[in-house]
This record gives structure tokens, sequence and C-alpha cells, in this order.
């Protein structure tokens, strides 16, 4: 269902033959483009205001290539060959070399082979993430309007070729180089192509660049130049560099040059002492070069990069789609959540009430003016249900649209030229209902009328659009109000609900007035301390005072928001300490996107918005956002436990071995043995990407103190436990060297794993969640691998007999019982501390501030990390 609608240039698109063989000229430049007639350009680039035919675009296509830039590959072999290069496999190059000097053949073969193993592994990982990324990002691809075989519709803007026709709309990222055929205008941001801070506002036969947004307005436009023709070359990027490094890898890092400068300590401690001993030059260097490689968390960049894959990619099967895995740290970290209100908290459905009407005019008449002030082609929810509010939509063929104005969240209206049957032009407008109260300038008492039926609406949950007609362009007159429902989801109330025993406050933000704030807010149970934008943030959104961001803090929601309101509520919001979530769809809703932690586009979302957040939503409601943050929190324990996990081990190997040579003057274990711990290690560390966590029921941020207090007590405990070990070996068993050193070796790869599943939990290792099968089988393989070894030898250890096997797994796994126990002691003492400051904070509160009101208390923030 359409009426007529005038274009400005035609050419006869029949007058070609799609068949024949055309010379277009391609190579347009877009300056050029500005200095000719859209009618020369229609005859160079052979196409007419109905765009090309599908196989034209297709032959073209082939022609002269997609719509993007160039990516720039590396190539697969020197992917490889790279992770040869660089300070960890420099030390295991420099311990094979030393193995060959002293003719140790086993050694020098297994440490290449570890050296391949590394390097297989890690591009295998780098692979997998780039490929997630990759789907991600296709997901993501910038859509386009195009006109094609006469019809409209949606492609991928990677397939545009010069000559085709495209629409372009409020919040679009325009696709290409452009020249502007039809339309009143189009406000376009190109500030970060031209350096122009302000909006440019573009006329037919204007140009307008690849990778600009659109601001206001709406045109329809020739693609004059594709990828790599374009003004600059480029594309507008939805998604971010994936490698890009978060807070919390940050800290991971951190910890990785912990160990690596604790390791390297260490082992000059040893060099020293051994070396004042007379221990073999070139044998001692080895070990310790091997030693060092062994303690170092090596497999991290991989483990970093596969868990936020792995994260984002299921995250994209709940509809979710993260445009830069860095956001996912801060996600599982969000205390507030303000969510749009349309769309997300109601099911963005609009629905027409009962119209009404001024007096002296009838509702067909109403309803008629707001139809012919709305455009089907856009399919606008507000256009489409008040057309739908029609008795008879074949009316409208009846009438002409000459021109059309779209809405625009400034104007905060529509406009339309309209010719009817007779040839006679007037003017139809719909929209806010003061925005039209003001162009009609009705008297007080009219006005109070009006106004006291706006209320009235909005009492009862319905938004209201004004209508108006215009003969003469002038002078307006007001016909009447056109409610229009938007009724909650039947899953928000449950949604906020959880979100909030997940210990995330939600807080509601609609443009809406005050009154259907409170309504819609009353239905979710959300609470009435609603604010109004306006008054809150009437000092401006850059220094925000104390006071109004206190306020902030406590409300509710927030109502008759516009697009830089947002920006100051999550600015105020930040400046009380907290993670914010934003909800934004619109072009404008983009300074806070960028500005909170998450930015979220929500389904439906304008392409400008999508390239401004964190997470986008595929589907509509608050349930997406609140699986988004369980799997988030899920990911930061995966990376948490592998960050104890990984202190842990490194201090029982390298204190030991270190205390165990400076004070028996003995090797506890062999070289080779040291490169076998660290192949049977770093496979199924690996799988912790995929392992089950519990889903933290708060908020979790990165807590140094605590990973390293628990990891460090864990280490210690394992420590004491090798020792116990060789002890037991050595005084009582009274082992040869050799046996001794394959006792520490099946103990310390036995206890090692034990030490993964103690470390993914902060209760009883063995109660739920369950580790998942992939990390479960993964141990049991290289565990039966190191045991099979020892039992046998294979020439690279001493071989020792099934019942001192069995007696070192019976000891490793009462261990696995000592250090669980130990490191659930200090988390508890860990707790008590924590609550023992967070009752001082509170206790200090009411004693500071026990003379002023309630809204003043909470001054000192006790603002520590959850996790």
């Amino acid at each position: 269902m359409r009426f007529a609608r005038r274009r400005s240039y035609s050419v006869d698109a029949g007058n070609r033959d799609a068949s024949s063989k055309v010379e277009v000229r391609m190579a347009l430049s877009i300056n050029d483009a500005e200095k000719e007639q859209p009618d020369a350009l229609f005859q160079a680039l052979s196409t007419g205001s109905d765009g090309l035919t599908s196989s034209e675009a297709q032959q073209r296509l082939e022609e002269y290539g997609p719509n993007a830039l160039p990516e720039k590959k590396v190539s697969p072999l020197l992917q490889f060959l790279s992770y040869f290069w660089g300070p960890i496999p420099w030390m295991i190059e420099i311990a094979a070399v030393l193995s060959a000097l002293v003719r140790h053949v086993t050694d020098f073969v297994i440490i290449v082979i570890l050296l391949l193993f590394n390097a297989v592994v890690g591009f295998w990982q780098q692979h997998k993430a780039e490929d997630a990324v990759a789907a991600l990002k296709q997901e993501l691809a910038l859509q386009a309007q195009v006109k094609r075989d006469g019809t409209w519709s949606q492609v991928r803007a990677e397939v545009l070729v010069p000559g085709d026709i495209v629409r372009l709309r409020l919040g679009d990222i325009i696709p290409a180089d452009v020249k502007l055929l039809d339309g009143q205008y189009l406000s376009v941001d190109q500030s970060a192509l031209t350096g122009e801070s302000l909006p440019v506002t573009k006329k037919p036969g204007d140009v307008a660049y690849s990778g600009s947004v659109a601001k206001q307005g709406e045109m329809i436009a020739l693609v004059v130049a594709t990828g790599t023709g374009t003004y600059f070359g480029k594309t507008a990027a939805l998604v971010e560099e994936a490698g890009a490094v978060s807070h919390f890898q940050k800290a991971v890092l951190q910890i990785g040059d912990f160990l690596i400068y604790v390791s390297i300590v260490l082992v000059a401690i040893l060099l020293v002492v051994q070396l004042f001993r007379g221990s073999d030059v070139i044998q001692l260097v080895q070990f310790a070069l091997i030693l060092t490689v062994a303690s170092i968390p090596v497999a991290m960049p991989a483990v970093l990069s596969v868990t936020m894959a792995v994260g984002a990619m299921a995250l994209s099967k709940m509809k979710a789609i993260v445009t830069r895995l860095q956001s996912l740290e801060e996600m599982a970290g969000i205390d507030i959540l303000c969510s749009d209100k349309t769309g997300t908290l109601t099911q963005n459905v609009l629905t027409l009430g009962d119209p009404l009407v001024a007096d002296g005019h009838d509702e067909t008449e109403l309803a008629l003016a707001g139809a012919l002030a709305s455009e089907t082609d856009n399919q606008d929810p507000i256009d489409m249900a008040v057309i739908g509010g029609l008795k008879d939509p074949g009316v409208l063929k009846e009438y002409t649209q000459q021109a059309f104005m779209p809405f625009d969240p400034i104007g905060k209206r529509t406009e339309a030229t309209i010719r009817d049957g007779s040839g006679r032009s007037f003017k139809v407008t719909k929209g806010a209902p003061q925005v039209i109260l003001s162009l009609c300038h009705l008297d007080e008492e009219a006005q109070r009328t009006v106004q006291g039926q706006i209320d009235e609406l909005a009492g009862k949950g319905y938004r209201t659009l004004g209508v108006a007609r215009s003969t003469d362009g002038d002078m307006w007159e007001f016909l009447g109000l056109l409610p229009l429902s938007d009724p909650p989801r039947e899953d928000s109330a449950a949604t906020i609900q959880k979100v909030r025993q997940e210990g995330v406050a939600v807080k509601m933000v609609t443009g809406d007035n005050l009154s259907i704030a409170r309504e819609i807010s009353r239905e979710l149970h959300l609470g009435q301390n609603i604010l109004v934008a306006d008054e809150l943030l009437e000092g401006g959104v850059e220094h925000i005072s104390e006071k109004t961001a206190r306020a902030i803090e406590e409300a509710d929601g927030f109502a008759q928001v516009f697009p830089e309101h947002k920006y100051g509520i999550v600015k105020a919001l930040q400046q009380r300490g907290h993670l914010v979530g934003m909800t934004g769809d619109g072009v404008n809703d983009a300074p806070a996107l960028e500005q909170a932690e998450v930015g979220i586009a929500v389904s439906g979302a304008t392409a400008a918005a999508r390239a401004a957040a964190a997470l986008v939503l595929t589907a509509p409601g608050l349930s997406v956002i609140g699986k988004a943050i369980e799997e988030a929190r899920r990911i930061f324990e995966r990376m948490n436990s592998y960050a104890i996990y990984r202190i842990s081990e490194t201090v029982r190997i390298m204190v030991f071995v270190v205390a165990t040579m400076i004070a028996f003057d003995f090797y506890p274990i062999t070289a080779i043995m040291i490169i076998l711990l660290a192949f049977f290690n770093d496979v199924p560390i690996m799988t912790i990407a995929y392992d089950h966590t519990d889903v933290a029921p708060n908020p979790v941020r990165w807590n140094m103190r605590r990973v390293i207090s628990v990891a460090s007590a864990m280490g210690m405990v394992g420590m004491t436990g090798s020792f116990l070990m060789l002890l037991l070996a050595l005084k009582w068993l009274k082992l040869d060297t050799g046996q001794v050193q394959t006792f520490v070796f099946l103990k310390m790869a036995v206890a090692g794993h034990l030490a993964l599943f103690v470390a993914r939990t902060r209760g009883f290792w063995l109660k739920k969640p369950y580790p998942a099968p992939i990390v479960i089988w993964s141990a049991i393989a290289t565990k039966l691998a190191a045991t099979l070894l020892v039992a046998y030898g294979f020439g690279l250890v001493t071989p020792i007999s099934w019942g001192a096997i069995g007696l070192i797994w019976g000891y490793a796994i009462l261990f696995a019982f000592v250090t669980d126990v130990v490191k659930m002691a200090v988390y508890a003492r860990l707790d008590r501390r924590d609550r023992h400051s967070r009752r001082f904070v509170r206790n200090l509160n009411r004693s500071l501030f026990s003379h002023v009101g309630p809204h003043r208390k909470g001054r000192v923030r006790d603002d520590r990390p959850a996790a």
C-alpha cells in the first residue's frame, strides 16, 4: 500500500538493453560527480532512476570487486613462523642449542618437539579466534537500501556497485560515495573524514562521502564510487580490531610479567649458588633456561584469545553480537543498566486508540491527515500504526505526496506536501503535541484543554501525536490528537527481577512524558522515582554537580529524555563509581553508547548506533542483555581460574626446584622432565575456554589481591607436598637418583591438573558445576600419557613400579583435598575482611552524615571489586 510519489529526476530505464554490451565509464571520482548533472551521471554509469537489474549488478560486482577495502592478510606461513620469534621462543631455542652442544640428543629432540607443539597450538588457536571474529563481523555487516529491478530491497553494502540507486535515512552510515538526487535535505556528519566539527546540510545535486553518518533527513542517491575508489578509500568500520587488549587482559598480562620477573630472580639465585659450587656451566644454563620457560605462561596469549572468542560466539547464538571483544570484561562488572523503554521494555507494537478530535473536525479528517503525514516505504512503527488506523486505506490513492520531511529528534515532527485529485495542494504534519500546538497558535484556554487531554491519556499509558493541516504553508490548523499505546513485553517484569537478583540495578530511559513513564514503570515494578531529564540536567551535561549525580544514582528512571541527556546520565553514574550499561538505537545515542562501559545497540538500531556500541542485539527485549551479562561473568570466571592456576603452578614448581637444589645440591627433576611437564600442562589449559562455571551473583571486577593470595596459598601447599614426596622417596623408600626424579615428576604432573580443578571453583572442588567434558578428558589423556611414561620409561625417564605409581596418585589426590581446604580458608578470610571493611564504611557514614537527610548519605564509598 503506497500512494504516488514525485521524483526529481527520471531516465527511462526501459530504453536500455540489459543484454547489450554497454561501455560504462566507472572511473568517476566524487569530485567529478559533484560537477556533473544527474542526467549526465545516469548516462555515464548506464543506469536510471529505477536502478540496475540484478544481472547488471552482479556483472559489475565481478568486474570491479566488492564495496570494501581489501583486508591486509598475513601469509599463514609467516603467521606460523612468527611463533618461533620472541623472548619465549628464543629461550627454548637457546636451550635446544645448548642441548646439542653437550650432545644430549634426547633433550634436543624433545625441546624441538615442544617448540613445534607451541607453534602449532598457538597458530591453530589464533586461526580459530580469527574465524570467530570474522563470523561476528559478517553478522554486523553494513546494510543498504538499494533499488534493483525497479523494487527496493535490503542488501549488504559490500555488494553495491557504481550505478546503484540507494535510499539514505536518519542513522544510516553512508555506504559509498554518492550523488544526492531526490529529497528535501540530508544532514551529514562527515567529521571523521573532513574534520568539520558540525553536521553539513546536503541538498539534491550535492555529494556525500562513504563512511559519513546521516544525522537528519532522507534522500535518494546514486552510487558513484565504491571500495578503494571512494573519497578516502575506506568505509566505516563497525567492528573494532579483535586484538585490542581489555583491562582484564592487561591485568592477566601483568601477572605474566610478574611471573617472569619472579622466575628470573629465582633462576639468578640458583645460577649464583650452583656456579659457586662448581656445577657444569652449560648444563646449568640449559637447565635454568628450561626451568624459566616452564614457569612462565607460554600458553597465555592463546588462552586469552580463545576464551574471549569462544565467549563472543556463545553470545552471538543468544542474539547478542560483540563488536569489541574487550567489552566482555566490562560487561561482567556493570552494576547499573539504563534501558530504553520502547522496543526493549515494551513490545514496540503500536496500537492506535480512539482519536480526540478538535472542534469543527471529525475522526475521518484527523485520521486521513495523520496518514498523509506518514510514509510506508520506511516501515516506521508510528507511521504504520497511524496508516493502519484508516478505515479505508485505499483512500490514499486519491492523493499524491509531492514532498516528505521525515521525523528527526530535533524537530520532532513529520511534514508532507500533498496534492489531491482536484489538483489542490496543502500540507499536513504530525508529531509531538507540544511542537504541533506551537505551530497552530491556539489560545490559552484551548491549549489548556488539549494539555489536559494529553495528561489524561498519558496517565493511562498512551503517548499522543498532534496532527495539523495548512493550506498556505504558514497558518496551521490543529485537527486533534492520535493516542498510541505500546504495552510492556510479557517477559520484561520477570527479566528485570532476574537482572536485579544478579546485582544490576535497572533504570528506565524514555523520551515519553512523566505520566507515561510512571505508568510503564508501575507495570514493570521499577519504582516511581522518575525524574524529568530536562529539569535534572538543565545546567548541561559537561559539568554535573555532586547533588545531581546523587539524584541520578537514586532515580528509578528518566522521562522526556533527549539523546544528549543519555550522555549526561552515563557520566553522572560513572562519577558515582558505577560501571554502566546504556541501550540506544538512534544516531544521536552514539555519544552515550561510547561513554558507557558497555554501550548496547538494541534490535533495529541504526548503523551509526551499532558502530558506537560494544554489544549489538539482534533480538528485541531485555532478556538478551541479561543472558549476555551471565555469559560475560562466566568468561570472567574462566579467566580468573586460569590466573589463579598459572600463579600457583609457578610458585609450586619454581620455589620447589630452586629450594631443593640450594638445600640439597640435587636436581629434583631433569631438564627433559620440565619440558614434558610444560607439554602435559599446556594441552588441558587450552580447554578452559569451554569450561562450566558458576555465574557470580553480583557484578565482578578484577581483584588482584584476592587472586594472588589464593594462588600463592595453593602454590605453597603444592610446594610442601612436593617436598614431602621428595623426602619420602629419599629417606623412606631410599630410591636412587633417577627414580626419585621420576617420583617427583609424576607427582607434579598429576597434582598440576588437580590444582586446575581446585582453582576453577571457590567452593568444594568436587561439587557442581562440574568441569566440562573436554576439560576432564584432556586431563585424563595427558595424565595417562605421563603415567605410561614413568611406568615404561621409553628412554626418557627412569621407570618405576606400578605400586609406586599408585602411591603417587593417592598422595596427589590427598593433597588436592588439602589444597582445596586451604583455598576455601583463604577465601573465607578474605570475605570476612571485606565484610569488616564494608561494615566500617557503613558505620563511618552513619557517624559522619547522621545530621543530613538520607539522600545525602553514602559519600564514603567502598568500591573494592566484587570478584
